[in-house]
């Protein structure tokens, strides 16, 4: 059930944001309605679950997140100075990391992260392996110190 009402609460606001209408109730009232409409097709079609929307994540994302945004920035100002080297000194390399995390969501929002983070891409995951292609031999270490990687399993806890 907290699902299904954090979803309805996550749509309203985004057909608040997008509508524009914040004061004509009837409006409002029609928001309300099509937003329930959707949630209970939802429902029934059973695609609301702790996958899809994962309320039990959101406090510990908001940690996770600001964290990760960071990490974004210093690995696009790596990769810039890389591209803008007169000698653009690349050592590509494909490695394998385990991931510690306990679900196949957890897995995937670490890859994602990985993903997110420029120099490095996760090319597959198999048996909680994941395949990182690096662009520099500073991206590699990145990855094989694991610091993102208990910082997604701690949000996963």
């Amino acid at each position: 059930m907290p699902h299904v009402v954090s979803l309805a609460g996550v749509l309203y606001v985004l057909w608040l944001l997008l509508s524009g209408y914040l004061h004509e109730p009837l409006l409002l009232g029609l928001g309300v309605l099509s937003v329930c409409v959707v949630v209970f097709i939802a429902h029934r079609m059973d695609v609301v679950d702790h996958e899809g929307h994962p309320v039990h994540l959101s406090h510990r994302a908001l940690v996770y997140l600001p964290w990760l945004l960071w990490e974004i920035v210093k690995s696009n100002v790596a990769v810039a100075k890389v591209i803008l080297a007169p000698r653009m000194p690349l050592s590509t390399r494909v490695m394998t990391t385990r991931g510690s995390q306990r679900s196949d969501l957890g897995l995937a929002i670490y890859a994602n992260s990985i993903t997110l983070t420029p120099g490095t891409v996760t090319l597959g995951i198999e048996d909680g392996l994941l395949s990182v292609h690096a662009l520099t031999a500073e991206a590699a270490e990145g990855v094989a110190r694991g610091d993102m990687d208990r910082r997604v399993a701690a949000v996963e806890d």
